[in-house]
């Protein structure tokens, strides 16, 4: 038995398995953006409101008050604050490198099992165009096994390949949707963590938190 024949045969076995597979995956990328929504949602805070009370206490000098404050957040931003207020008396230096690893592993975090939901929105379609093939395929062995007469199953053989590409855009769409979305809100936070911490920065340069000043 030749490559084609053996290809053929796959083919015969129908689509249906390829749309259950997409079912199943379907179910899957929605079990992770919910997944992912409920962990975004519960390590959200109002960041402008941490940021006035954290720095109104650093310029009050309150490093203690500060800290307990970025304790109670969830947020990633405040464990992010939280790493470069650790140790003051190593220097802003330090301090930025602390919140630098900080951001990376608050990235990973937040990223995490993000990549099923973007390998998913890519390759879906695909998926469902293989089973638009098989059913093609399928569809031409009922068109010759009926001489060429238009039948039931001939038509049955085309409606199956027209779904099977419908489900694959189907369940590549909103697995897109939520990976672009999740993405964008992981950039946000990022960003105002950043921003947040160059201010923190600024006062640790300033001595402004009752840090000693080097001597010359």
């Amino acid at each position: 038995m030749d490559i084609q024949q053996k290809l053929t045969g796959f083919a015969m076995m129908g689509a249906t398995w390829l749309m259950w597979l997409l079912v199943g995956l379907s179910v899957g990328g929605i079990a992770v953006a919910l997944e992912r929504a409920i962990y975004l949602i519960r390590t959200s805070e109002n960041v402008r409101k941490l940021r006035e009370q954290i720095l109104g206490l650093l310029r009050r000098g309150d490093l203690a008050g500060a800290r307990a404050r970025l304790q109670q957040s969830p947020s990633h931003v405040a464990s992010i604050i939280a790493a470069g207020l650790q140790d003051p008396d190593d220097g802003s230096a330090s301090a930025e490198e602390r919140m630098s690893g900080a951001i990376q592993l608050a990235k990973l975090r937040m990223e995490r099992r993000l990549a099923f939901l973007g390998t998913l929105g890519a390759n879906a379609p695909f998926i469902g165009l293989l089973g638009t093939v098989i059913g093609i395929i399928r569809a031409f062995h009922a068109l010759n096994d009926s001489a060429g007469k238009v039948t039931a199953g001939l038509m049955s053989e085309v409606g199956e390949a027209l779904v099977a590409t419908a489900i694959g855009i189907l369940v590549a769409l909103p697995a897109i949707a939520f990976f672009n979305t999740f993405q964008r809100i992981i950039k946000s936070r990022l960003g105002r963590a950043e921003a947040f911490g160059k201010d923190v920065l600024a006062f640790l340069k300033a001595e402004r938190v009752g840090v000693p000043a080097p001597r010359a």
